[in-house]
């Protein structure tokens, strides 16, 4: 059953000889058809006099495998399949989300001050301190996730309505994991000027801005300017999401390893938004030396398009902060003596055989997803500690680790910006989750399901805003302060 997902669970209902049921033959079939049998549910009042329904639900490969999967089914004596469905498209049937009233509406008391006229004095409450609506509306408990869907999971530039589903998705994992009620905005633009203007216009109703699946250069400039230009958080997860949780499992890692992270040699292969990020936290934290590459090798000064001109500017910048050495050549040719391995890029693009020439304990954090850089039963025999994006894999590095618990901690504290220094306290404290006994090899970072994660990186994110003094939501009284 290698390869069975749950991203391909299908539901086949099928009528059954009442007398002479065959469902032991059913499952056997599925199981021949090499199908991950999750459940089977029998359908009441349904079926003709003398049959029975039941409902098979079934992990799978791939469509064409639910194929061969009903083809065994339905050649089955005694059984006839009458339909299937795609359990992954039925959960996003009309979407993911929707908004519930916090208060009922049974009278004209409810009425009469949920709306009219009882609103109107909140309302001018409001209108005399504008910050007053962080207290008297969604605001405080609002994020936007804002996307132009130009770099969608692998998926790339496939537009504003395509992305919809994603940022759904990420709706809900604020509100499951932090209780953020989060809204899916997708533009028809990918003009920075025009994202940028329209993010600031739609600000007033957001405490924070997740910025999403922008592709890079044009993320940094968004970015940059709005969190300038805004006094609420702005976040890019893809850049610092993937930052904080990356830099949680290699604080977990040097604790086994006994290695100080100033004496490490970093290989980053991947210069997008995410490797960019990872490679400034890795530099705050104390790393000095990082050789990236990029598609045409080891990236530094002395490259040809760098002279040319012919690097973009943040790659430039890159060149001029890394790769002390000047090391040339591909991912293979600069691991020799390297410490950790990052892998931001795609499939494959690193041999296992070349892990080999890596220091003593190495750690490798291959990341692309669906396939990393390199197999972790490939790199097995050469690394210490191996993780990955997967969630089929130990060791997975995954944003929900970070992101709720960080726009938690910025909302309750009503900070107006997620610093560096946040982020760094984001990612001690999911490590710390990990506790001394439980650390190990396979154990370096928490469970995407473990719900001690969110509070905790909240916790921390909320204790630094106040150490910085730009905390500006009273403990208190949870009143709103200029600071």
């Amino acid at each position: 059953m290698a390869g069975v997902s749950a991203q391909f669970s299908v539901t086949v209902r099928v009528e059954l000889d009442s007398r002479n049921e065959p469902l032991g033959k059913i499952t056997g079939a599925i199981a021949e058809s090499e199908g991950a049998l999750q459940s089977v549910d029998l359908v009441p009042g349904a079926g003709a006099e003398g049959k029975r329904v039941r409902e098979f639900t079934i992990d799978a490969r791939s469509p064409e495998h639910w194929e061969q999967i009903l083809r065994a089914i339905g050649g089955t004596r005694g059984a006839r399949v009458l339909d299937y469905t795609d359990r992954t498209f039925a959960m996003h049937r009309g979407g993911k989300i929707e908004q519930h009233n916090k208060y009922p509406l049974k009278t004209r008391d409810d009425l009469s001050m949920a709306y009219t006229p009882g609103v109107a004095r909140v309302c001018t409450e409001i209108a005399g301190q504008r910050s007053k609506a962080f207290e008297f509306t969604i605001k405080k408990n609002t994020v936007a996730v804002v996307t132009d869907g130009s770099a969608v999971l692998g998926l790339g530039d496939i537009g504003p309505e395509a992305s919809m589903p994603v940022m759904e998705g990420k709706a809900m994992l604020f509100k499951e994991f932090a209780g953020v009620d989060a809204f899916p905005i997708a533009l028809s633009t990918n003009d920075p000027d025009k994202i940028v203007e329209t993010v600031k216009l739609i600000a007033p109703g957001f405490g924070g801005i997740n910025l999403e699946d922008i592709s890079a250069p044009r993320c940094f400039e968004i970015e940059d300017r709005l969190r300038e230009e805004l006094d609420i958080p702005v976040f890019h997860d893809d850049q610092h999401g993937t930052a904080v949780v990356m830099m949680a499992a290699l604080f977990n890692s040097l604790k086994i390893v006994g290695k100080p992270i100033e004496s490490l040699r970093v290989v980053m292969v991947g210069l997008g938004a995410a490797g960019i990020a990872c490679t400034k936290m890795m530099m705050a934290a104390g790393v000095t030396d990082i050789i990236g590459c990029d598609r045409q090798g080891a990236v530094s000064t002395e490259r040809p398009d760098y002279g040319s001109g012919g690097m973009t500017p943040i790659k430039r910048w890159f060149a001029e902060v890394t790769n002390p050495g000047k090391v040339q050549g591909g991912p293979n040719d600069v691991l020799e003596g390297a410490d950790l391995f990052i892998g931001l890029s795609g499939p494959g693009l690193v041999e296992a055989k070349s892990l080999a020439s890596m220091n003593d304990d190495a750690i490798v954090f291959a990341m692309a997803n669906p396939t990393p850089e390199v197999m972790p039963e490939d790199a097995e025999p050469y690394v210490r500690i191996m993780a990955t994006g997967r969630s089929d894999y130990p060791n997975q590095i995954n944003n929900v680790l970070a992101f709720p618990g960080i726009f938690r901690g910025a909302l309750d504290a009503g900070a107006p910006q997620i610093t560096e220094e946040m982020k760094l306290a984001a990612a001690k404290a999911i490590a710390a989750v990990v506790t001394e006994d439980d650390l190990d090899e396979d154990y370096i970072i928490p469970s995407v399901f473990d719900r001690d994660v969110a509070p905790a990186v909240a916790e921390a994110v909320v204790r630094e805003a106040k150490a910085a003094g730009i905390a500006r939501i009273t403990e208190e009284t949870g009143t709103f302060a200029t600071v």
